[in-house]
Parts: C-alpha cells; sequence; structure tokens
C-alpha cells in the first residue's frame, strides 16, 4: 500500500491522535477516513438525471437596483 509524509504542527497532530483515539482507530486509518469524505470523485450520483429537467426562459434574472455611483457637479 502506498504511504504518505504530511508535515502539520504539534497542535494539529495532537487534534488528529485525539481523534483518532475518540473513534478507536490508528491515525493512519482515521487519516484515510477524513481524506475519502473530503474527495469528491466527478459528479454525485443521479447528475445525469438532472439534464433537461430547466426549461429555456425558466431562469430569468430577477430586476436589480441601480446601484453606480452617482456623482453630482
Amino acid at each position: 500500500m502506498p504511504q504518505i509524509s504530511l508535515y502539520i504542527d504539534d497542535e494539529t497532530l495532537r487534534k488528529v491522535e485525539l481523534a483518532a483515539s475518540k473513534n478507536n482507530v490508528s491515525v493512519s486509518k482515521w487519516m484515510t477516513e477524513q481524506i475519502q469524505l473530503n474527495i469528491v470523485a466527478g459528479y454525485p450520483e443521479g447528475f445525469e438525471s438532472l439534464f433537461g429537467s430547466v426549461k429555456e426562459g425558466e431562469l430569468v434574472r430577477p430586476e436589480q437596483d441601480d446601484i453606480s455611483p452617482s456623482f453630482t457637479t
């Protein structure tokens, strides 16, 4: 299995070790779980089913106030 090295400060390491301990897993296992939870590989399941769900003209930008600066001379 491949290995990686991380350079983190002592406080962060303490927090990681505490989190791993609370979950009764090794630091390596805890880090692997965190990485897997935070990596998004492509589009979410069912994304393709959204194709065509918004019809032309359904999304209309609302009117906005004029926010350009007004200068008086």
